[in-house]
């Protein structure tokens, strides 16, 4: 990771790599999000049993964590835009923090609804965040792997909860399990509050690494008005984006485990090999679809045709998807719902980097919330629509027939809406 740049004066210099420290920072905080999200898909059915929820009351507690969700990515979006990326981000950690561990406390689904609320408002801020600490410390040409690589953190974050929390609730009982793994945020916070600055401010950040972080760097520009984002096509091709895929993300966080013990009859002990290989492979998919993007550039295609290419890449690799539900096999049906969550990530690495590719600086944080919270009222009504189908259908093929079209659909509305990914226009 370490370059070397030539200067105006012909002098040629190395580029320091502390950008990639706090790459690392936003991907361990992304790991310790998903772990948090993802406890009560792995503890559905001990929980189902314990308490006695039906399909529909299991997919309103996800409902609730959903619409904290859009309504928290909103306001963080902004919070990051003004308080900037340090403060706003923990912040988002230490909210989402007491929510999580609260949830050792919860006896009913009144009480689950009620903290998964307040964990869905406090994790919200952790892509807006994220994404505006990787347009503070990367230039566009190294944004779509920046943010690969921290948006892996979520399938690691996947792959360590089948790993951590099954053998905490077999030994310790499923509400040590929220108590334990919410320490882990408290030896995140004291790290990023004390390695994360501004490049220009960071004492870490040599004047090359600095001339290469803002070789395309935007001139200064006022604060926008959140209300005069709405009226850009170019947030709605983000927005509209992010409804479509993320309830798909959403359903394979919250209702996999379900599927490998409803369709192949596995359990708490059985089910996390086939979930960590899932992951693994969703790991793969988000740093390769950054990459792709970032290598195309590099061979000379422009922004919007790198982007898009490797876009459409993801959705075609997600469409076997629609058949994993009638397959006998388990490490198939494994394989294929693996290929569509590596799929998902590389389309979603892609798509978080159209705000910085497109919007100036100050906005990136909002268009970010907007996204996201569209997204999130995705996700709420995917959380009614699976419950429903498992309820009155008792099958995963018309929620999987759903998840192999989302993608191409959403790459048509990007491309619809913003045909070019040329600079957004934003009136007075």
């Amino acid at each position: 990771m370490t370059m070397m740049e030539r200067a105006p004066d012909g002098t040629v210099s190395r580029v320091g790599r502390y950008r990639w420290v706090i790459c690392a920072l936003i991907f361990a905080a992304t790991v310790i999000n998903y772990i948090d999200r993802q406890m009560i898909g792995v503890l559905k059915p001990t929980l189902q049993a314990e308490f006695g929820w039906s399909e529909t009351t299991y997919g309103d507690i996800v409902f609730w964590f959903q619409a904290a969700y859009a309504i928290g990515f909103v306001c963080f979006g902004r919070v990051v835009d003004k308080l900037g990326a340090r403060l706003g981000y923990a912040v988002a950690m230490a909210i989402w923090t007491l929510a999580h561990i609260a949830h050792g406390a919860a006896r009913s689904a009144l009480t689950f609804n009620m903290v998964r609320f307040c964990l869905g408002i406090g994790e919200s801020g952790n892509f807006p965040a994220g994404l505006k600490a990787v347009a503070e410390w990367f230039p566009k040409r190294e944004r779509a792997l920046a943010v690969g690589i921290f948006n892996a953190g979520s399938n690691i974050g996947a792959i360590l909860t089948p790993l951590l929390v099954p053998a905490i609730t077999l030994s310790m009982g499923w509400p040590a399990a929220f108590y334990l793994t919410g320490l882990l945020s408290l030896a995140w916070l004291p790290a990023w509050w004390i390695l994360y600055r501004r490049p220009a401010q960071h004492p870490k950040v040599g004047a090359a690494e600095l001339a290469h972080i803002q070789s395309d760097a935007e001139q200064p520009v006022p604060a926008i008005a959140w209300r005069r984002l709405l009226f850009v096509r170019e947030t709605w091709a983000f927005a509209l984006g992010k409804f479509l895929i993320d309830p798909i993300w959403w359903m394979f966080l919250f209702w996999l485990p379900d599927f490998l013990v409803r369709r192949h009859g596995l359990d708490l002990k059985s089910f996390g090999p086939p979930l960590i290989v899932i992951y693994l492979l969703s790991d793969t998919g988000s740093v390769a679809g950054g990459w792709l993007s970032s290598f195309l550039m590099k061979r000379g295609l422009s922004v919007n045709k790198a982007r898009k290419s490797a876009m459409l890449i993801c959705a075609l690799l997600v469409t076997p998807i629609m058949f994993a539900a009638n397959i006998d096999q388990l490490w198939v049906a494994v394989l294929i719902v693996g290929l569509a969550t590596a799929a998902h990530q590389g389309f979603s690495a892609n798509l978080y980097c159209i705000p910085s590719d497109v919007f100036p600086g100050p906005a990136v944080g909002s268009v970010s919330g907007i996204g996201g919270a569209v997204g999130a009222i995705g996700g709420m009504a995917m959380a009614k629509y699976a419950g429903w189908v498992l309820e009155r259908i008792g099958s995963y093929t018309p929620i999987f027939i759903v998840a192999g079209c989302a993608y191409l659909l959403a790459l048509l509305a990007v491309h619809l809406l913003t045909p070019k990914l040329a600079p957004a226009r934003i009136s007075p």
